[in-house]
């Protein structure tokens, strides 16, 4: 698919996520309504809130230049500067959400363009932007985040660490909203395709795309597995060079570096322990077969291609590990589908790390692997 027919469904599938999460992060001002928390339950509302909160447009309370309350630090002549602070705010958010916007059109426009949905690709198509939707959520939020944590008024305190918090915040609800761009996007795209030329499909070998899909999942599994376990992942944690900028860089590391966290089997029964274990053998065995059918679902293998398809693979991975633990794991009788569903979307930003990384490495070793080969179909 050519990018002048590409561009409208990326546009459109733009438009669609930025438009709802704006939409859902103003909505955010109706859980402070007297009997909200009646109707729905406090512990519901606090959960509500913290997922639409990072999306909420208007400045908190305790920025309003008019407002009583007391707990905000001034400057140092004693003034109030809170208009200042809410500026910044504000700032932060439409940074945010025209950070969205323009990821989003820049990876749908490659994955669309690579991955179009025709020709048995629609499924394929949707999961991959269905992912990147909440990559460019993460990705926004990562971009505006030195603004959000200036209009505290402290930013200069341990920033690296607000940093952190700040990037692990907003992760829920993109991964829903996202659902709803993405199908925009291929509808759209569906249309757009129609009357275009046959789109070839990439010749490659069974033989070399599984040989690519086992080192792109190997170096999924270095995060997943080696740098996630326990002990691994409390020395990233606690790295800490002497002073400087980048003093306690660890909770930093841990949100780009980590995709989950491993454990050995101490006091609890076998069983339990293994069934943790399965959501990681979910995750590596999506990544794998994602990356195994990738590369014939291309119209033409390229870098950039499979690196962002090998993002998405990650994504989903993640997406479908954590569904299995809030489904199998977490659910109980005091736990609602909310509170489960709280870690839904950690490890987005590792995801990408090491999705890239993957897309590189299965590139590299598809590419060695049919040389000498035919070349694949264009």
């Amino acid at each position: 698919m050519t990018y002048r027919r590409a561009v409208t469904p990326a546009l459109i599938g733009g438009l669609l996520l930025t438009a709802l999460l704006w939409w859902a992060g103003a909505s955010a001002d109706a859980l402070h309504l007297p009997g909200s928390g009646g109707t729905l339950g406090a512990e519901v509302v606090a959960e509500l809130q913290r997922w639409l909160t990072p999306w909420a447009y208007d400045p908190p309370s305790f920025l309003d230049a008019g407002a009583a309350v007391s707990g905000y630090v001034g400057d140092t002549a004693g003034g109030d500067r809170r208009d200042y602070y809410a500026g910044l705010y504000t700032t932060a958010l439409q940074i945010r959400f025209g950070a969205l916007f323009v990821f989003f059109v820049l990876g749908a426009l490659l994955l669309i363009r690579r991955l179009p949905p025709v020709r048995g690709r629609t499924t394929a198509a949707f999961l991959a932007l269905w992912a990147w939707g909440m990559v460019a959520g993460a990705l926004a939020v990562t971009v505006s985040a030195p603004w959000l944590i200036a209009s505290t008024g402290h930013g200069s305190y341990r920033f690296l660490p607000q940093l952190a918090n700040v990037i692990a915040s907003g992760r829920q609800l993109p991964v829903v909203v996202a659902l709803v761009a993405a199908g925009a996007a291929v509808l759209v795209a569906r249309i757009t395709a129609d009357g275009a030329e046959p789109l070839p499909r990439a010749d490659v070998p069974a033989r070399a795309a599984r040989r690519a899909a086992t080192a792109g999942t190997a170096v999924i599994a270095l995060s997943a597995v080696v740098l996630s376990y326990q002990s691994v992942a409390a020395a990233l944690q606690e790295f800490s060079p002497d002073g400087g900028l980048l003093a306690e860089p660890g909770d930093l590391l841990r949100q780009w570096l980590l995709l989950g966290a491993w454990s050995g089997p101490a006091g609890g029964p076998l069983g339990d322990w293994l069934l943790y274990r399965a959501s990681d053998v979910l995750l590596l065995a999506v990544v794998w077969w994602a990356l195994r059918r990738l590369p014939g679902l291309l119209t033409r293998v390229t870098l950039p291609a499979m690196a962002a398809g090998a993002v998405c693979a990650t994504v989903l991975g993640l997406l479908a590990s954590q569904l299995l633990r809030i489904a199998v794991v977490q659910t109980g009788p005091h736990q609602g589908l909310l509170y489960s569903s709280a870690g839904l979307g950690n490890g987005i930003p590792a995801a990408l790390t090491f999705g890239l990384v993957a897309g590189v490495t299965a590139t590299t070793v598809l590419r060695f692997s049919l040389r000498g080969a035919p070349a694949p179909a264009a």
